[in-house]
């Protein structure tokens, strides 16, 4: 059984927008002669790596829902400022999920199998809904 981590999309307001944002960080990233991989960089590197790189996914948390999932392919340490911290490396497809509230926390959270959302695909019907619509479903418990 996979474990996943969560995490707040802090300044996102959709889908759309996060997307948007990494492929154009990924394009930043071609132009400087980089490697366009998304990494994103906390400060905490996780005591349960092993399970989380055993299929486990990055959540992301954007306007109170958790909307979306990136697998996790590897942890790399990264100094910021001469601090340690850890670069989560995760896919480029972003899947979208039935949208779940979930109240603010700082950094990152763990996320059991068990209670991970179902993904949007599996979800009769709800796949060509609007994001606004889903949200709304989903907080109504109709999702």
């Amino acid at each position: 059984m996979a474990l996943h981590i969560i995490k707040l999309c802090v300044g996102c307001d959709s889908l759309a927008e996060l997307s948007g944002w990494q492929k154009q960080r990924l394009k930043e990233k071609r132009a400087k002669g980089q490697k366009p991989e998304l990494v994103h960089v906390t400060r905490m590197t996780p005591k349960r790596g092993d399970e989380v790189l055993d299929g486990g996914s990055l959540y992301w948390v954007i306007k109170g829902q958790i909307a979306a999932r990136q697998i996790l392919l590897a942890f790399r340490e990264v100094k910021k400022n001469g601090v340690p911290h850890c670069g989560l490396v995760y896919e480029k497809a972003i899947t979208p999920v039935v949208a779940r509230p979930r109240r603010a926390f700082q950094g990152w959270r763990y996320l059991e199998d068990k209670d991970a959302p179902p993904d949007l695909t599996r979800t009769k019907g709800a796949k060509d809904l609007p994001e606004a619509l889903q949200r709304e479903l989903a907080s109504l418990g109709l999702l």
